[in-house]
């Protein structure tokens, strides 16, 4: 296990040697544009998942935004602060999107998951963002909670390759997928960077409102590891294609850790890089709830880690803030 604060990581050492041109996604996105894009539209209607979680229609609930065309993009800007092999040295091209198929009560960002806060936008401004993020010499596009948003991504994507955009695409989501959803992504996505939240269904719907989730998720996995397999690094050790998982370790084990990262380890394989996270805090409606109104605890953390080791999974990353947060006798 690299033992390595990936929230403070210094930069890979020597001069970053830039990733070979992504050619294969021109043929991809352009070869299939139509079809992706309309099927995606039908997706978007139909699915259980994305704006239509819960029965409520985010996209028709943003203001103004009636646009099937529109997306809505709270930010994009260089991210420096993802794990070592995405922000690299030059950092990760991110284009953060309103709303988000998860309703966690926890959530650091919730302005923009709960909210969708946000400027609506349509496929060429979206692709214009992009090229822009690769002027910037970012490593890759960084999709921030994108599925509701797919065939609008899918549109841009159209556009913005014909415009010579050649970064390799980072999947940053919360791991609820359709599979109907991922294969119109399969051959587009480089990297997939989805969550692995709960081994527990009922801590998922009380804590993210999300029905079936261990099921759904365990699916997600399954056919993002299908698509790219295992993590595949560069020479500087930037990410080029592959799947990485995070999880968030939560108080009193309510993300059941231990279950998710055995399942990992015995469906997919022990090489399946985790980023198992300490930095959970109580923000929005935690600080309210009688379990999750504290900070993680440095046993509870040391636990999660030494989980990662029973089942030999050695090639992801850890953090060790809580170890100057955690004041208390039990560091």
């Amino acid at each position: 296990m690299k033992q390595e604060n990936w929230q403070n990581a210094q930069p890979p050492p020597g001069r970053f040697c830039a990733v070979a041109p992504f050619a294969h996604r021109i043929v991809v996105v352009t070869a299939l544009p139509e079809k992706r894009v309309c099927a995606g539209q039908v997706q978007r209607r139909s699915s259980h998942h994305g704006m239509y979680t819960a029965g409520k229609n985010h996209l028709s609930a943003a203001p103004g935004a009636r646009d099937p065309f529109e997306a809505i993009v709270a930010s994009w800007n260089v991210h420096r602060r993802e794990e070592p092999p995405i922000s690299g040295t030059r950092g990760a091209g991110s284009i953060f999107f309103g709303y988000c198929q998860a309703r966690c009560t926890y959530c650091q960002n919730f302005p923009l998951s709960q909210g969708g806060l946000g400027h609506r936008v349509g496929p060429e401004r979206l692709a214009d963002m992009m090229l822009y993020l690769q002027k910037k010499k970012c490593h890759n596009l960084d999709l921030v909670t994108p599925t509701h948003f797919v065939p609008q991504i899918l549109a841009a994507l159209v556009l913005a390759c014909a415009k010579g955009l050649r970064l390799p695409i980072v999947y940053n989501c919360a791991g609820y997928e359709t599979l109907e959803t991922l294969k119109l992504l399969d051959g587009v996505v480089d990297i997939y960077l989805p969550d692995s939240k709960y081994s527990d269904d009922k801590n998922a719907l009380r804590t993210s409102k999300m029905p079936h989730y261990v099921e759904s998720n365990q699916a997600t996995l399954r056919e993002m590891y299908r698509q790219v397999g295992t993590l595949q690094l560069d020479e500087e050790g930037i990410a080029r294609r592959g799947l990485l998982i995070r999880h968030l370790v939560m108080p009193e084990d309510i993300s059941g850790t231990r279950e998710v990262l055995r399942w990992i380890a015995e469906e997919l394989a022990p090489d399946t890089p985790v980023s198992l996270m300490d930095q959970y805090f109580p923000a929005w409606k935690a600080v309210n709830d009688p379990v999750l109104n504290r900070r993680l605890t440095w046993t509870e953390y040391r636990a999660a880690m030494d989980a990662l080791e029973e089942f030999d999974l050695t090639a992801g990353y850890v953090q060790e803030d809580l170890m100057e947060l955690d004041t208390t006798s039990n560091v």
